[in-house]
């Protein structure tokens, strides 16, 4: 099948060219005023074309939650966000621990998935951190390692993996969190839990594991890549860890940059793990970012059923979706305002994944058409009732943001398309 995406601003070579992209047989044959004949042309005026975003944290629930997401779902939700590759984590039902549990997880993946998916394998058996997980018969078909949703609680351990993960080149991908500094939190540990009678999580459950690490990456030279930081302390120690030569990347999620924990409300949507923190720890992230700290944009991407998410902040599980919502969050509230440019927005959702993680499409000649396209003029409210994903609990429910997706195209082929009215 022949597309042209006609009349565009399309994101080439870190800058923006108004032009005509032309797709055939998957590939992208030309970016320039031609037009292909015989196949579906689209006129996109006032709209841009962007690489496919990659996000390289989500949870797409599949094998063994299927009730919460599944490929399918989880995978258009991503696409309707302007997705065309994310790596899921692997808190899965059979943990992919071995290549024969991972090897369930692939083949769901090349069934049911409408984009790239590139998983992650278990550092440890069942994500427990008392043995390590087979990571060398893993490494060939994985993106890198990681037990998110818990941290590594042994440094012993830890350094081991690491040592494995450097001899595949491959990343390792950590949850932070140290269990000892818990105590039964589960908001942060500042001043909405203190008005309210909740129990605190405190920043140094965070980044007291980031410290540690450091020291470990000096010794291994392994790839490295903080998940989700939430805390102006390891904004900090990242931050003074690349000026020094440390081999580490980190992520961090919209909810992290826009909201503070005293917009918190007694609702099961603005539980996650790490928590929405302090006004301080928020105007941290975005120094960050502006600065470049920070490398990439996640969502961590986190969908549970109504009925977990519906027992307020303290029994409701922690996860929040994301993925439908990020790219106009991020837009909205930093671009549109001024704060950085649309070129470093493509570094935080594309630029910085493809060269840390090795995964993505620019748009030129030759190319696989992986792309999407934004009308970032189109003003609307948040609202879960819309979303592909099952998951429907966000903190970002009932914002307005800028910037809908209207189309998406993996490996040539339409993942999403705006429906007309």
């Amino acid at each position: 099948m022949n597309y042209t995406l006609k009349n565009a601003m399309v994101y080439i070579e870190n800058g923006f060219v108004k032009s005509n992209v032309n797709i055939s047989d998957g590939r992208i044959v030309s970016v320039d005023d031609s037009t292909l004949e015989g196949g579906r042309v689209f006129d996109f005026k006032n709209c841009y074309v962007f690489p496919g975003l990659t996000d390289v944290h989500v949870h797409l629930r599949e094998p063994g939650f299927s009730y919460k997401e599944t490929m399918k779902t989880g995978t258009k939700a991503c696409a309707r966000g302007g997705y065309t590759n994310v790596c899921p984590m692997p808190n899965l039902k059979p943990v992919p621990d071995s290549f024969e549990n991972l090897k369930q997880q692939l083949d769901i993946i090349e069934r049911d998935a409408c984009i790239n998916v590139y998983p992650f394998g278990a550092i440890t058996v069942e994500e427990k951190g008392e043995a390590l997980a087979d990571m060398d018969a893993m490494a060939p078909y994985v993106i890198g390692f990681s037990d998110d949703g818990k941290g590594v609680q042994s440094e012993d351990m830890m350094l081991a993996a690491m040592e494995i993960a450097k001899k595949h080149n491959k990343i390792i991908s950590a949850h932070c969190e140290d269990n000892s500094l818990l105590f039964g939190g589960y908001i942060h540990d500042g001043e909405y839990a203190k008005l309210h009678g909740h129990k605190g999580i405190c920043s140094e459950s965070e980044w007291g594991p980031v410290k540690r690490d450091v020291e470990l990456i000096k010794r291994t030279g392994v790839k490295y890549h903080v998940c989700h930081i939430s805390a102006k302390e390891t904004v900090e120690i990242i931050r003074n860890a690349k000026k020094t030569g440390v081999n580490i990347t980190c992520e961090t999620a919209p909810h992290y940059l826009v909201m503070n924990d005293m917009m918190l409300k007694e609702e099961g949507r603005f539980k996650m793990n790490p928590p929405i923190r302090s006004e301080q720890d928020r105007l941290a992230l975005v120094e960050g970012l502006l600065d470049g700290t920070i490398d990439m944009i996640a969502t961590d991407h986190a969908p549970h059923s109504a009925e977990e998410k519906g027992k307020g902040l303290a029994e409701s599980l922690m996860g929040v979706v994301g993925i439908e919502t990020a790219f106009a969050t991020i837009y909205t509230n930093f671009v549109k305002t001024g704060k950085f440019s649309l070129e470093r927005l493509m570094e935080l959702f594309h630029d910085n994944a493809k060269e840390r993680f090795g995964i993505g499409n620019d748009i030129k000649a030759g190319e696989v058409a992986n792309l999407t396209v934004f009308n970032l003029d189109e003003e609307y409210t948040v609202d879960p009732s819309e979303f592909e994903s099952m998951g429907k609990f966000t903190p970002l429910e009932g914002t307005k943001v800028f910037g809908r997706c209207k189309l998406t195209m993996c490996k040539g082929n339409i993942v999403w398309e705006e429906k007309s009215e």
